[in-house]
C-alpha cells in the first residue's frame, strides 16, 4: 500500500461491486503471480498474442478468442474488423472507411456511452426504431450495401423498445451481416459465455476486470475464427487502430490465469455466499428505527450483474448520499453505490472478513 501512502490515498472496502471507477475487481495471488513471471520475461508478443486467444478459447469452449486491453477495446477492435475482415490495406486504412461498408446498427433503445468505442474505428452507428419499440422488420428495412454489423447491448435485452436477439437474428444472417453482442458485465452466470453465440451471435464482448477476475485493462472477443482472425489484424501489436489499445504481456498472462480459476469456480456456491451476506446485511439493520433494509435483484438496466442479490438500505434521518458521504469520510471508507433514497450494497467484491466493519461503520454513520 506505499503507493497510497505516497499518493494520501486511503484504500477502502469495495461493496459497490466490479466498476472502473474503483479498478474494477480483487486479483488472486494465481493471477498477479502470471503476471510477475510475465513481467521478467521476454516473448515474441505476436505469438504469445494469439497462442494466448487459442488457449483461451479452448479453456471457455468456444471457436476463437482475441485478448484486449479492455470491454471497450473489444467494440472498436470488432467493429475494425467487420468492417475490414482483415485486409490488410484497409486495416491501415482505419479510422478512414473510403469505400468500405462502415454502418453499424443498433437498436435505439440500446444506445449506451460506451458504444462511443465503436465509433473510433471510424464507423457511424445508425438506429433502428424508437425508444419505445423495435421489431425484425424495421431491422430488415435498414440493412444495405453499407452495413458492416449489428450491435446487441445484453444489459438493455430487457429494456422497453428492445426486442429478444434471436428475433433478429433471421434477417441479419439472411443478409449476411455480422452480429456484435456486447456483454462486458453479463458474468455471472457463467452460461453466459455460450448463450449469445448459441443465439447466433458472430462475436461477443466480455470484460477481463470484472467477474473473470483478471487485469482490470483486459477483455475478451470470443466468436468465429474468421472474424477473431480479423480481430487479431486490427489489434496490438499489429498497427491500425488497435496499437493505441495496447495490451501487454502481463495483463495477458494475468487474464489467462483468471479464466483457468473462472471455469474451476463453482459459481452455485458462490452465489449462496453473496445471498447469505446480503441478507446477513439486511438482518443486522432491520430493527434499526434510523434505515430502512431490504434485498433484491437489480431492475435497472446498466446494473450488472443481475443474478447477484444486493442489500438495499434507504436512511430514515439524512439522505442516501449523506450515508454516502460518511461511508467515505470513515476511517476505512466503505464504496457504495446509491439508487434513488436508498444505498446499495453488492457483495460481489466483498470478502467475508470485510462484511463485519461494513456493517460497523453503517451503524456508526448512522448513530452519528
Amino acid at each position: 500500500m506505499n503507493i497510497f501512502k505516497k499518493l494520501d490515498l486511503k484504500p477502502g472496502i469495495n461493496a459497490w461491486g466490479t466498476v472502473t471507477k474503483l479498478g474494477g475487481t480483487r486479483l488472486a495471488p494465481e493471477v498477479t503471480q502470471a503476471m510477475t513471471e510475465a513481467a521478467v520475461s521476454f516473448i515474441p508478443m505476436h505469438e504469445f498474442h494469439k497462442k494466448a486467444g487459442e488457449y483461451t478459447a479452448g479453456l471457455l469452449g468456444v471457436e476463437a478468442c482475441c485478448i484486449t486491453c479492455g470491454a471497450a477495446a473489444g467494440l472498436a477492435i470488432s467493429s475494425a474488423a467487420c468492417m475490414t475482415r482483415g485486409e490488410r490495406s484497409k486495416v491501415l486504412q482505419l479510422p478512414d472507411t473510403t469505400g468500405m461498408s462502415n454502418e453499424i446498427l443498433m437498436l435505439k433503445s440500446h444506445r449506451i456511452l460506451y458504444d462511443q468505442a465503436l465509433s473510433l474505428s471510424g464507423a457511424v452507428v445508425r438506429e433502428v426504431g424508437s425508444t419505445s419499440f423495435s421489431a425484425p422488420d424495421l431491422l430488415e428495412a435498414e440493412i444495405n450495401e453499407k452495413t458492416a454489423l449489428f450491435v446487441y447491448v445484453a444489459e438493455n435485452e430487457n429494456v422497453r423498445g428492445s426486442t429478444p436477439l434471436q428475433e433478429l437474428v433471421p434477417c441479419l444472417k439472411k443478409s449476411d451481416i455480422p452480429i456484435l453482442v456486447d456483454a462486458a458485465a453479463e458474468l455471472p452466470p457463467v452460461e453466459n459465455i455460450s448463450k449469445y453465440l448459441d443465439m447466433g451471435a458472430d462475436l461477443v464482448v466480455f470484460s477481463g476486470g470484472k467477474e473473470f477476475r483478471g487485469p482490470q485493462n483486459s477483455g475478451l472477443i470470443i466468436g468465429k475464427t474468421d472474424l477473431i482472425e480479423a480481430c487479431h489484424a486490427n489489434c496490438c501489436p499489429n498497427y491500425s487502430i488497435g496499437r493505441s489499445m495496447k495490451i501487454s504481456k502481463e495483463s495477458i498472462a494475468g487474464l489467462v490465469a483468471a479464466v483457468e480459476l473462472f471455469i474451476k469456480k463453482d459459481y452455485k456456491l458462490k452465489l449462496q455466499e453473496w445471498e447469505e451476506m446480503s441478507r446477513r446485511i439486511y438482518t443486522s439493520f432491520e430493527n434499526n428505527k434510523n434505515i430502512l433494509p431490504r434485498t433484491g435483484y437489480p431492475t435497472e438496466p446498466g446494473i450488472q450483474p443481475a443474478c447477484i442479490l444486493r442489500a438495499y438500505l434507504k436512511p430514515l434521518t439524512m439522505t442516501a448520499a449523506d450515508l454516502q458521504q460518511k461511508l467515505l469520510d470513515a476511517p476505512i471508507p466503505v464504496y457504495v453505490d446509491v439508487l434513488g433514497d436508498e444505498i446499495v450494497i453488492n457483495p460481489q467484491c466483498l470478502d467475508l472478513n470485510e462484511l463485519a466493519h461494513v456493517i460497523d461503520i453503517l451503524q456508526e454513520s448512522l448513530n452519528g
